[in-house]
């Protein structure tokens, strides 16, 4: 089985990562003003799809593997404080991208603003920050994943 966590590690954090990266990156698609449905870029086509239909699917992936990866290494890591405080950051950013960036983004893309359009340039970039944000507790994440440290 020990093998095997390379590769049950890898897709989890892929699956990790890939549950909310539509949320951190389509704000920067909205800079264009050609992130609508109809759009040809297939990049935002791709982000658009996985908001939209892929969250079950990842979400269940991320389930299953997470089990893999306990069950592999045992139920004493759920007790190590940098876990702890890493899924509780992953949750805030899950919070962020379901409640706040995804019904934002949802108004925001399919509109297509004039070149003076100043709400909706304010209301891109307020997303834009919020995907800052959001990459920032992506790195804080990987940054308590790869170092450990010993938290109390």
């Amino acid at each position: 089985m020990a093998s095997f966590f390379p590769v049950l590690l890898g897709t989890h954090i892929v699956l990790a990562i890939g549950l909310f990266l539509p949320s951190i990156l389509l704000p920067f698609a909205l800079r264009a003003r050609r992130a609508t449905v109809d759009s040809g870029s297939r990049v935002v086509q791709a982000l658009l799809w996985a908001q939209t239909h892929g969250t079950i699917v990842l979400g269940l992936g991320l389930a299953v593997t997470g089990l893999g990866l306990v069950m592999t290494l045992g139920a004493e890591i759920l007790r190590q404080p940098w876990l702890l405080v890493a899924l509780a950051i992953y949750g805030i950013d899950l919070a962020i991208a379901f409640f706040i960036q995804r019904p934002s983004l949802r108004r925001l893309v399919g509109i297509r603003a004039a070149a003076d359009d100043l709400a909706w340039r304010v209301r891109a970039r307020r997303q834009r920050y919020l995907s800052y944000l959001m990459a920032g507790l992506v790195g804080t994440i990987g940054f308590l994943m790869s170092s450990k440290p010993v938290l109390w």
